[in-house]
């Protein structure tokens, strides 16, 4: 029997550009095929050539065989009777992907009208179906819903019950993991891997995530700047790589990464400490006001821990969880109803009249650099701000003071001139750490810093904290979904669900010998390069 999906010497440019370069590979009927690489390796192009989803300005060459028709040369009205029927694809952001003017019902109703005969109550009899499938509870209730009424992972599924409408023959699942919490993340991949057995649904699986596709996948292809560097089943290519990227991939990966020994935290008081915070949304902003008129809403329940000098804090949970909202005030951008936040000992009062004198001793660096970053400032005039605007140092100075920094970050001076579009996501992280680190502080909060980054970049700028750490005795709050990441860089780790901490203790000790039953739910979630959990 032929392959379902042969795909020979397919390339894709934009002007001269070379997005995927002679790609080759064959997928049989049933099988899952892990497409790995960084940002910009040409994954999720690869993709979208396949289904012809690429801009006008795009040239792809080769051919990629559906079934022994060919894909890219078939006309468009012939291809549309194949989209969505029996090729699906799950996007990457479905916050992106979905529209927020129609309900979630009517979103995945949509492949149902166009491609078969069914209609009225009997699509609303599938929708629900589908949306069980998926393991949407209350599957009545959430079709009505509009998409920002849904959580992270539940559009997530509500995409896959849209492409699984009409039972495709193949499904293109491009990073459908990434940025979701370690146990919506196991779901999906636990769904995922549900439905090939009870379907024989074969995939396509793009990831930067090792760990997803060792979990998922029988063979895998390796992609580096638009070239495939190597390809094989999942388990020869990980416990045995012939190419050096692939090499580094793994050796970037939380299972593989060499151990480094963690700053000590100094004996005495704490630096940073909250005693008993608890933060009510039902104040004066839009987010206050309809938090109001549903009720109010507690995000963070009498939050207490402390870090001391040197040491690094972890604070884990699923997405609200409260993790975000206790970071913020602890730099004064959210003000606690109840409790407080001391810093060496006394009040810190971070929103309050010394505020500035306190944000230069506590620094927090965000999730997506984009947008903490000004777009329209260049990467010199970004980190050069803060030290003009408070004077840190002469005038005269700046421009030395923001080369230095750059250097500190491992980021060339020449980058200066560039704007943060202009720039990769580690790059931008980076820009952002620099920035951070122009007040000389003592305390760095990182919110979600490496949550969307590839496993290489990741590892890099985990090793770049280890070091500014050492050099500077800094003291660090670190946030994160990712507990492998938190586990590698971490003395010891607060536990959040739902607004309380459930669990704090040393890293080891909270890893090794949970207390917790939604602890050890977020640990056996972590993904593994043997293909299983922890």
């Amino acid at each position: 029997m032929s392959p379902l999906l042969q795909v020979r010497d397919l390339s894709v440019r934009f002007g001269d550009t070379v997005a995927v370069g002679n790609v080759s590979f064959d997928l049989e009927r049933g099988a899952a095929l892990g497409i790995v690489g960084e940002s910009g390796s040409g994954k999720s192009v690869t993709c979208r050539a396949l289904m012809r989803l690429l801009p006008k300005t795009a040239r792809i060459d080769g051919s990629a065989r559906f079934e022994g028709d060919d894909l890219l040369a078939m006309p468009d009205r012939q291809l549309d009777t194949i989209r969505g029927k029996r090729i699906a694809m799950v996007f990457q952001t479905p916050a992106s992907h979905l529209d927020p003017l129609m309900r979630i019902g009517d979103q995945v109703a949509e492949t149902l009208r166009k491609h078969t005969d069914l209609r009225g109550r009997a699509i609303r009899d599938e929708v629900l179906r589908l949306l069980d499938v998926v393991r949407i509870p209350d599957p009545d209730r959430w079709a009505r819903a509009y998409p920002h009424q849904l959580s992270g992972g539940m559009k997530q599924r509500a995409m896959i019950a849209g492409a699984l409408a009409c039972k495709p023959d193949l499904l293109l699942a491009d990073e459908p993991t990434t940025a979701l919490d370690a146990t919506v993340q196991k779901s999906v991949l636990d769904l995922l891997a549900q439905l090939r057995r009870e379907q024989e649904l074969t995939m396509i699986f793009v990831s930067h995530d090792l760990g997803a596709v060792a979990q998922v996948c029988d063979d895998m292809l390796v992609m580096r700047r638009s070239k495939l560097v190597e390809s094989g089943p999942v388990r020869r290519v990980v416990e045995a790589p012939q190419h050096d990227y692939t090499r580094q991939l793994i050796a970037s990966h939380p299972d593989r990464m060499k151990t480094v020994p963690l700053a000590t935290a100094t004996e005495g008081a704490p630096l940073v400490e909250a005693r008993g915070l608890r933060i009510r949304y039902g104040g004066g902003t839009l987010t206050d006001l309809i938090a109001r008129r549903e009720g109010g809403f507690i995000a963070v329940k009498g939050a207490d821990f402390s870090v001391r000098p040197g040491e690094t804090l972890g604070i884990v949970g699923e997405s609200g969880s409260g993790k975000s909202t206790l970071a913020r005030a602890l730099v004064g951008l959210t003000r606690p109803d109840r409790g407080e936040v001391m810093f060496d000992g006394r009040p810190a009062e971070p929103a309050g009249r010394n505020r500035i004198a306190y944000l230069r001793e506590v620094q927090m660096i965000y999730q997506h650099p984009y947008e903490a970053l000004s777009p329209r400032m260049s990467v010199q005039a970004a980190i050069a701000e803060p030290l003009r605007r408070h004077a840190l140092v002469p005038a005269d100075r700046i421009a030395a003071r923001v080369a230095d920094l750059m250097k500190q970050v491992d980021l060339s001076p020449d980058l200066g001139r560039r704007f943060p579009g202009q720039l990769s996501g580690g790059q931008c992280q980076r820009v952002a750490i620099a920035r951070a680190l122009a007040f000389d502080p003592r305390v760095l909060i990182a919110d979600e810093i490496t949550s969307a980054l590839d496993v290489t970049l990741q590892a890099q700028v985990i090793a770049l904290l280890l070091r500014l750490q050492k050099e500077r005795g800094l003291t660090m709050i670190f946030i994160s979904h990712d507990l492998s990441v938190i586990r590698r860089l971490c003395n010891s780790v607060v536990v959040m669900r739902r607004g309380e901490i459930v669990e704090a203790g040393p890293t080891a000790q909270v890893f090794d010998a949970p207390r917790q039953d939604y602890t050890r739910a977020l640990i056996d979630a972590i993904p593994h390069l043997d293909g299983g959990a922890a």
